[in-house]
């Protein structure tokens, strides 16, 4: 089992000590087991030493065995106690005391395993046995009281005085007045009476931070011995502010400025007088002016209220300016509260406004956006333009294809607002010119880069024409049983490796046929009115010199096609022979009148067969003709506003017999139909996304 042991090196009493005090340990509560402490004294040479106990209880035992005080002076015992003893005499506090011859003194304290009875222990003080100086000066050693001591005297002074460094001479103890309140006076002692002799007076005014002390003193509230022949202030009002120092000030008036303004918060006002003349003193007013902060928090900001001057304490809402925001962890916001602390500056000016940051501008569809502003960075008033990927591609609205990043942190275009431009598809335009009249049936073989629009229908064996990037239109008769069919674009040879490796494969999504067609059996028809159908395609298909769409007409008098207009066809049909070619034909035919293919007979009819022609069909042809297979194809045409494309005329419709004349659907007549269709399933697309 461990026990706690108090093992204690000597205490030596300050050196030279005249009197002191000793304690046991935790007194005046029971003292603790297992104590062995020391105390030397020691008083200057020449003296001898009184020590006396004015509290003793200890453990009692014999000879002091168990817990006992020694006393030890010269290498003597001078005494070992124990136990409890009572004062000696009536009336005084002594219980025991020992007076040694010598200037040293050993006290020692022993305590054994346990204070059972929880004994308090012992109180013994000494002095130093000498002189009384106070009574056996001639001269007087102090200004006012002397207290004598053994060995030596103190001078001490009544009440509202005191001691100087010189510790004698006494002075008015007007020092450690603090000053809080925003506005106040201070005065000298005694004012407007004569102030104390031998004074100095330490005054000081603490205001909160952010203030800053101003002083007034009037030239008629200052009145201190005036500076001797040489300029020297005996009696004098010195004024400090941290690193500012005013004064000494004496005289009959006021010598120094009427206003004194510091720097700081804190002023301390120090008045010193000698043991000569006095006069009435001064008095002082003073106030706290709080601190300014700067006529702005950040940049590219204001304020608000707006004010000539900002004071400590004053709260603003801080705004960007228009386009500008502060951006934070999180989020961004325009505003925030700030407002004048101690130290002149605002409070949240570690924020800044910074320009609007738009992000990069949003990406359209076959366009590239430039920079066109100073700014090529997307912050504010910078501004991008738009460019379509040319040749194939063009803006939908010309003119709009500036954007600037605004306030908001969009980009927005001054007409459509933050509506994206769109990039259509040139239309019309062949990447390789077509130039020679050959006839498909029996005629010449298409370049690549003829005819862009042409699109391939292997199951059915048909054509079609893109009118956009995700519309085929092709003949209604085409679809009937193929609902969607198999589709490629950008190819000329239409043999299985080409079909793999050059062909684009269109999917369509969704097929249209006019409702004004009449579902009749293929081998019996007669009736091609409205034979006229569209395919929206899953996905768009990207434009390039093999592939790109075909111009709808116009609704204007120029479209209105004239006998001996001409215009190109174009498909893998049937050839001379029955054959059905690898590779893509064309032939430049004219329009013709009607009557031309009301007056051709079919091959297998005897004429009786009573065909249908009406004002939606185009009849054209003569020695030039399309066949089977190249139904759906275009019948295009160079168009009369823009002689550089060409508009689909006709769709390759039906004929009495290959070679003479065709009758090719009409398509100005289904242009409402045409746009209605196509705009009501792009508004259900965007709807669904």
């Amino acid at each position: 089992m461990w026990s706690l042991i108090f093992f204690c090196l000597p205490v030596w009493a300050d050196a030279a000590s005249m009197y002191g005090e000793i304690l046991s340990p935790n007194y005046p509560q029971g003292y603790p087991n297992y104590v062995n402490k020391t105390w030397q004294i020691q008083v200057p040479l020449g003296y001898g030493i009184h020590l006396y106990f004015t509290h003793l209880d200890l453990e009692p035992s014999q000879d002091c065995e168990y817990d006992f005080v020694k006393i030890l002076s010269g290498g003597y015992v001078e005494g070992v106690l124990c136990g409890q003893k009572k004062p000696r005499a009536p009336g005084s506090r002594i219980v025991e005391e020992f007076h040694v011859p010598y200037n040293t003194l050993t006290v020692t304290f022993q305590s054994d395993f346990s204070n059972e009875e929880r004994f308090t222990g012992f109180a013994a003080y000494y002095i130093a046995v000498d002189l009384d100086e106070c009574m056996d000066f001639v001269d007087e050693p102090c200004s006012h009281y002397c207290n004598n001591y053994i060995g030596g005297y103190f001078c001490s002074c009544p009440p509202d005085y005191f001691l100087y460094e010189d510790n004698k001479t006494c002075g008015v103890n007007c020092s450690g007045n603090v000053f809080t309140e925003p506005t106040g006076e201070i005065a000298s002692p005694n004012y407007p009476n004569q102030y104390p002799e031998n004074s100095r007076c330490d005054y000081r005014v603490a205001l909160s931070p952010g203030y800053s002390v101003v002083l007034t003193i009037r030239s008629g509230d200052f009145d201190v011995e005036p500076a001797d022949s040489s300029g020297t202030c005996h009696d004098s009002l010195t004024i400090v502010s941290g690193k500012q120092h005013f004064g000494p000030y004496c005289g009959n008036k006021f010598p120094g400025p009427p206003e004194i303004k510091t720097k700081s918060n804190i002023l301390d006002i120090i008045f010193q007088t000698d043991h000569s003349t006095q006069h009435k003193g001064w008095k002082i007013r003073y106030y706290g002016d709080p601190v300014t902060c700067p006529m702005r928090v950040i940049p590219n900001s204001v304020l608000h209220p707006k004010k000539d001057r900002y004071i400590l304490k004053d709260v603003v809402e801080v705004t960007c300016v228009e386009g500008y925001e502060i951006v934070r962890e999180r989020d961004s916001v325009t505003s925030f509260l700030s407002s004048c602390q101690e130290n002149g500056e605002w409070s949240n000016s570690h924020l800044s406004c910074v320009p609007v940051n738009c992000g990069d501008p949003p990406p359209v569809d076959n366009a590239q956006a430039s920079y066109v502003s100073a700014l090529r960075e997307p912050l504010y008033t910078a501004a991008v333009r738009y460019e379509c990927e040319a040749p194939y591609y063009t803006l939908e609205n010309k003119g709009h294809e500036i954007y600037q990043c605004s306030a908001s942190g969009e980009w927005v275009n001054e007409e459509r607002g933050t509506k994206l431009p769109k990039c259509v598809p040139v239309c019309g335009v062949p990447s390789n010119p077509i130039r020679d009249t050959g006839r498909i049936f029996g005629g010449t073989r298409a370049e690549k880069g003829n005819f862009p629009w042409q699109v391939f229908f292997n199951d059915p064996r048909a054509s079609g024409v893109l009118i956009s990037d995700r519309w085929v239109m092709t003949a209604a008769h085409v679809l009937e049983g193929y609902d969607k069919p198999t589709m490629y674009a950008g190819v000329i040879d239409v043999r299985r490796e080409s079909l793999k490796w050059e062909a684009e494969k269109l999917i369509p999504e969704a097929s249209f046929i006019h409702p004004g067609w009449k579902e009749e059996p293929s081998e019996t028809r007669i009736d091609f009115d409205n034979d006229i159908a569209l395919l929206k395609l899953r996905d768009p298909v990207k434009m390039g010199p093999n592939i790109s769409p075909i111009c709808l007409p116009g609704k204007s008098p120029e479209y209105e096609l004239q006998e001996g207009t001409l215009g190109y066809i174009a498909g893998w049909g049937r050839r001379e022979r029955g054959r059905l070619p690898g590779d893509l034909w064309k032939a430049q035919i004219p329009v013709v009148n009607m009557d031309q293919c009301r007056s051709v007979k079919p091959d297998d009819s005897d004429g009786s067969v009573a065909y249908i022609f009406t004002d939606n069909m185009i009849c054209a042809g003569g020695g030039k003709d399309s066949c089977q297979g190249d139904s759906g194809g275009a019948y295009a045409i160079q168009d009369p506003l823009n002689a550089t494309r060409y508009y689909v005329a006709g769709l390759i419709s039906w004929g009495p017999k290959c070679g003479t004349f065709g009758l090719y659907t009409k398509v100005v007549r289904y242009l409402d139909w045409i746009a209605e269709t196509v705009s009501k399933h792009q508004e259900e697309e965007a709807w669904q996304k």
